[in-house]
């Protein structure tokens, strides 16, 4: 069982949708006049330290030249959990028909959680607050975006992501002078499910049976066959639909070949 390979891309889905909300974030200055300086907030994914780094790269603070700029905005993963308090029994099947007239079926998805750290990264006070407070006003302490987590099944879920804590600090770069770093540290928790492999099948489109009066031990001749379709023949497995029922008579000594799917004569 396992080996069979079975890769929905949620894991990266969900990285995604998380980036996705907060990549329209800015900030404004008051410039000279009724003018208004609007700037766009970068987003990267990243540990907090990386950047950190590369605001300490080289030299002193006074002839460094390549530096990022602030502010910014890094998120990363810190950690995955299972979620036992979303556990369903793990033997039910969902099922899905596709429009290549395929059943394709699977077992219950498995809940688990996936934490992130989001860092605003300013140089002035005001900058971080104009982010932290275009955030936390959505997350009561959760914001749910839909996820179309399965393409296979068709399947769109609701993924809750949750707020669950924010940190603050204010770190200084040599003296009180100096370059100075303000973060925010907001701690989510998104609740998502994990798919295993999924398998198709046709849709079982006719039922036929044949009907003998004897044991087969006494090679009884076929006296009736019993055949169910759907109606309307076209219907698939999410229509509602009724069925045709008919019932053929033989006296013949043929009998039905399941692999060529015709009457024969017994050998």
């Amino acid at each position: 069982m396992l080996g069979t390979y079975a890769y929905n891309e949620i894991f990266r889905k969900t990285v995604i949708a998380f980036g996705t909300l907060f990549n329209n974030i800015e900030i404004r200055r008051a410039a000279t006049g009724a003018t208004t300086e609007v700037m766009k907030v970068p987003l990267a994914y990243g540990p907090k330290d990386k950047f950190l780094a590369r605001l300490a790269q080289a030299g002193t603070a006074e002839d460094r030249t390549t530096q990022i700029t602030l502010p910014r905005i890094s998120f990363e993963i810190s950690g995955f959990s299972y979620d036992t308090t979303r556990k369903v029994a793990p033997t039910q099947i969902i099922r899905h028909v596709d429009s290549s007239d395929k059943t394709r079926k699977a077992f219950m998805p498995v809940p688990y959680n996936m934490d992130f750290e989001l860092v605003v990264m300013a140089k002035q006070s005001d900058d971080a607050l104009q982010i932290v407070e275009q955030i936390l006003p959505f997350f009561q302490p959760d914001y749910t975006i839909t996820l179309n987590d399965n393409s296979t099944m068709g399947t769109t879920r609701d993924v809750p992501i949750i707020l669950t804590g924010v940190t603050y600090s204010d770190e200084y770069e040599g003296s009180f002078e100096d370059r100075r770093v303000l973060t925010y540290t907001l701690s989510f928790t998104a609740k998502f499910y994990l798919y295993g492999p999924v398998t198709d099948q046709k849709v079982i489109k006719q039922v036929q049976v044949d009907q003998y009066t004897d044991l087969p031990v006494n090679a009884p001749k076929r006296e009736q066959r019993y055949t169910v379709t759907p109606s309307p023949v076209s219907a698939d497995a999410d229509d509602n639909f009724g069925f045709n029922e008919t019932t053929s008579f033989f006296e013949d000594a043929k009998n039905f070949d399941s692999v060529s799917g015709t009457d024969k004569e017994d050998a």
